[in-house]
């Protein structure tokens, strides 16, 4: 199954285990723009340390939960470049009108003709196939 994963989603499941779980899904073929590689990146740090600073997470298992997510983000999701998907910002924008900066994701779902997996409501109506965590998760449930 192929998804293009908004950029809330990637950040919130490589912060939880079941997420990290679901992201190594060998069913699932998981694409994602560079805009929403950088953007994981730097909320996975600032989210990270948050944690840390309110006592949730010690720094060891800080530092560990970084390397963990920042390994899975490169083996697990396929970032496709701008230069790939570029073509479509317009028609992407005209698409998602409530938050035209998510036109990547919506762009690259076009380009590889793949639904988005997300939990952001913007998306709906913009003419691809949306997948919520729950749904996709009950689906593998359902086919494996």
């Amino acid at each position: 199954m192929t998804l293009i994963i908004d950029a809330n989603i990637l950040i919130g499941e490589l912060l939880r285990q079941r997420g990290r779980e679901l992201l190594r899904n060998s069913q699932l073929f998981i694409y994602t723009s560079d805009k929403v590689i950088e953007e994981t990146n730097y909320e996975i740090q600032k989210r990270i340390s948050r944690m840390i600073t309110i006592g949730k997470l010690g720094k060891d298992a800080g530092v560990a939960l970084t390397q963990v997510a920042s390994e899975l983000l490169k083996i697990s999701i396929i970032n496709v470049p701008q230069i790939e998907y570029g073509y479509l910002e317009i028609e992407a924008k005209e698409r998602i009108p409530r938050d035209p900066d998510d036109w990547h994701t919506v762009a690259l779902a076009i380009h590889l003709d793949a639904a988005i997996w997300t939990q952001d409501n913007d998306f709906l109506g913009c003419g691809c196939p949306c997948w919520t965590t729950d749904t996709l998760i009950s689906h593998l449930k359902r086919i494996s």
